[in-house]
């Protein structure tokens, strides 16, 4: 039997079982010798070369899965393992099997993550643009390099490894695969945007169809290979087990997610069950000639994404997956290539021509349906070198080739080049190329300040939590909807991304039959429309849930702003107590509004609410009075914030004043048209004083930080709601109060507010208003502005 084996080339390795763990030098063992002692400085050597890779690539946008594939190369016969004795002692065929065994169980645990985070329900609402855009993606790139192929298997002389390996090379090359996708928008921050959510829910047809072909050639090959009855016998055992896994797996994971109280850790019990249905599953996927990767891959779709369930699954393991086993199983992929087995340039040209027709072919057919619907041409040449880009799943494919002898040595490492220079070149090129703000430029002013009368004026309110629908519905009570000033109120649940793979932005509707069990979103949103009910009309409430990573959630909040025509955002940050009074954000929140404030198409309000250590109310009563306090400097902001309390100032139990800072000096600096503007406001809110009795002009003479501090102090205990304009001109009381404090986010006067110590303190509005309006650089100094405001 032995020499049956060698006859056709299978490899041997001879091992002590024995030789496990080492007594050490000091009684004569050599550590290299032993399993365990190798297997941890062969994990040491390729997380430290891939991450110090990392590191020194990281500023010219490489991917960390780059440096990964660079670690093993390094480390593997190309370059320091080209000296035969240092992989003859720590990479030798028999050191390496206990390594390759663990990185491929990594791999499997990494496959089962994405099929958890994996929402299947995406496919069948990506919409035509997606549909078109995977299918096209797939089938441009799979006919044009298979025609090429084609035409030089038939014309050329190739060797029979090469003709063996072109299909493959189509194959691969033609795929898109989700996992990659994912990770990929992941790292360039750019899951939640346009192109984002376009190449996620193409990516999942494009793997559709890939699988579609893959099963038919499977079908085929058993049909014309095996017998009726193995052939037979082995799709119908598939099948069934494929079966089982749907009507078994599935109803058992809903079971337990219904079981789990909304917001309370899932029972170790459940997470245990899961993982042991995993580890069967994929022994019985091996039994039955079913690849373990595709079994892992299918249990973990069939459990439901995001929590409770499924995120506690994803956090389990994700640090010692995606932070070690998915790394190593990268390098390893690296360590197997020997750029010395190229030897014929004729190869390599045959094949980069084949890989260059399907590069373009896909962006043809990823780019065609944006460039239909009008969408800019860097949008569309970006979203097709993300369809392009390539990473485990494809090193997964050239890896299981070269181990089962599908592809020689030379065409593997001719592939393993292919994808590192293509990813190499694809990840600056979209970083350069894609600026999701972009888009967040508008055309006209959406401000408060410019909205026009008897419009409706829509507001976008962003919630964390229900802790913020308090203070949100009294702040927008107070913005005194009528029949004459209609708001049309956008209610959006920011959720951070949690066991999910993509990101997700959708409008919520009501249930027809009221839950027993509301979710978080469904609380938050019956509030607002129970609100809505108050005014008959005069309020319309759209909810809206986003589902997204912190780094990005920004991109929910200004998209949704742009689509809608919102005027004015209005973004709560959350606090933290730290002493007394005194009270720090977290900086997940300082990073959103930090973001929306950058790029928002609109004005923005950050609300600092300190009305929950008060008896707060949900909405104005008749006999209730709600005392609102505008600081005004000077300046766009404090224009803006004048502009809403200017609305505040119709209803019946809310008093404005308005507390004008001036001084010998210059209070702000500012332009002669901003000075201007200043006085126009100003005189408009004197006459609403004068006809208005609940609205109050009060002149504030300071000489300097001080001063400012003396009033801002006073005010304790005798407001409701203190607003003021986010950023001032440059000038010496200015750059005094900013010493006050160590950020600068909401501005010298803001932070000053939210940093005071009040005994009962006051919330804090910050206003901001639209800063980015598309083709003009200085809005103060615009002659379009100067038309609109006049």
């Amino acid at each position: 039997h032995l020499g049956k084996e060698f006859a056709v080339g299978v490899s041997f390795a001879c091992l002590d079982v024995h030789k496990i763990n080492s007594r050490g030098l000091w009684f004569g063992d050599d550590p290299l010798s032993y399993t365990v002692p190798l297997l941890l400085l062969q994990l040491s050597l390729l997380s430290i070369f891939s991450r110090a890779i990392y590191i020194l690539l990281k500023p010219f946008g490489q991917l960390s899965i780059v440096s990964q594939i660079l670690g093993g190369v390094i480390l593997g016969p190309s370059v320091l393992g080209h000296d035969t004795s240092l992989a003859a002692k720590v990479f030798s065929f028999k050191g390496r099997n206990v390594l390759e065994t663990l990185s491929v169980f990594g791999f499997m645990l990494f496959i089962f993550q994405i099929g958890v985070k994996m929402d299947p329900a995406m496919s069948l609402r990506s919409g035509k643009r997606a549909m078109a855009i995977g299918v096209l993606g797939f089938f441009v790139p799979y006919v044009l390099s298979g025609f090429v192929a084609f035409l030089l298997g038939t014309f050329l002389s190739l060797d029979h490894d090469v003709s063996t390996a072109l299909p493959l090379v189509v194959t691969v090359q033609s795929v898109t695969a989700f996992p990659v996708i994912a990770c990929f928008l992941t790292e360039l921050n750019i899951l939640n945007s346009e192109i984002g959510h376009l190449a996620s829910a193409s990516s999942i047809i494009c793997d559709m169809c890939h699988w579609s072909i893959m099963t038919m050639k499977f079908t085929a090959t058993l049909a014309t290979t095996k017998s009726l009855k193995t052939s037979f016998g082995s799709l119908f055992s598939i099948a069934f087990f494929v079966i089982l896994i749907v009507f078994g797996i599935r109803p058992a994971a809903l079971w337990a997610t219904r079981r789990t109280p909304e917001g309370q850790p899932v029972k170790e019990i459940y997470v245990f069950a899961a993982l042991i249905a995993l580890l069967v599953c994929g022994l019985v996927g091996e039994v039955l000639g079913l690849n373990a990767f595709i079994t892992c891959f299918l249990v973990g779709l069939v459990i439901p994404d995001g929590p409770p369930l499924g995120a506690a699954l994803v956090e389990r393991l994700d640090c010692f997956v995606s932070v070690l086993l998915t790394p190593i199983f990268v390098a390893i992929c690296g360590l197997k290539m020997d750029v010395f087995a190229i030897q014929k340039l004729k190869n390599v040209g045959v094949i980069q021509l084949v890989i260059i027709t399907a590069l373009f072919g896909k962006i043809i057919g990823a780019a065609l349906p944006l460039l239909f619907c009008r969408m800019p041409l860097r949008d569309a040449l970006s979203l097709g070198l993300i369809m392009n880009s390539q990473g485990i799943i494809e090193l997964a494919m050239l890896s299981d080739w070269k181990g089962a002898n599908i592809m020689n040595e030379e065409c593997f490492a001719i592939m393993m080049l292919s994808v590192l220079v293509l990813t190499g070149v694809i990840s600056p090129l979209v970083k350069a190329l894609y600026d999701p703000s972009r888009r967040f430029i508008a055309y006209r002013r959406r401000t408060i300040r410019h909205h026009r009368r008897h419009e409706e004026l829509r507001i976008l309110s962003c919630i964390h939590s229900e802790d913020n629908v308090k203070a949100m519905t009294t702040l927008l009570d107070a913005s005194n909807p009528t029949k004459e000033n209609p708001i049309g109120l956008f209610v959006l649940h920011l959720v951070k991304l949690s066991g999910r793979a993509s990101s997700l932005l959708i409008a919520h509707l009501p249930r027809d039959k009221t839950s027993q069990n509301p979710s978080k979103s469904e609380r938050i949103f019956n509030a607002f429309r129970k609100f809505e009910q108050q005014y008959r009309g005069h309020l319309m409430v759209h909810c809206y849930e986003g589902i997204s990573p912190n780094a990005t959630m920004h991109n929910d909040v200004c998209s949704l702003a742009l689509k809608q025509r919102v005027s004015f955002i209005i973004i709560p940050l959350h606090k933290q107590s730290l002493y007394g009074n005194n009270v720090e954000p977290s900086h997940s929140y300082r990073h959103l509004s930090r973001n929306v404030l950058d790029k928002a198409p609109c004005s923005v309000g950050i609300l600092i609410d300190r009305e929950n250590r008060r008896k707060s109310r949900s909405a104005l009563q008749k006999s209730q009075v709600y005392r609102v306090a505008v600081l005004f400097f000077g300046g766009a902001d404090d224009r803006e914030a004048l502009a809403y309390a200017g609305l505040m100032s119709g209803h019946p139990n809310v008093l404005v004043n308005l507390l004008h800072f001036s001084s010998s000096t210059e209070v702000v600096s500012g332009t002669a048209r901003s000075k201007m503007l200043d006085a126009e406001i100003l005189g408009e809110f004197k006459a609403n004083a004068h006809r208005n009795d609940r609205v109050s002009y009060y002149e504030e003479s300071v000489m300097d930080a001080t001063g400012v501090l003396d009033v801002i102090t006073s005010m304790d205990n005798a407001y409701n709601l203190v607003m003021v304009g986010r950023s001032h001109g440059e000038s010496q009381l200015i750059i005094e109060l900013k010493k006050l404090n160590k950020r600068v986010e909401l501005g010298a006067i803001g932070e000053t507010l939210a940093a005071t110590d009040f005994k009962v303190a006051p919330s804090v509005l910050v206003v901001q208003q639209q800063t980015r309006v598309w083709g003009m650089r200085d809005p103060e100094e615009s002659t379009h502005l100067r038309r609109t405001e006049l």
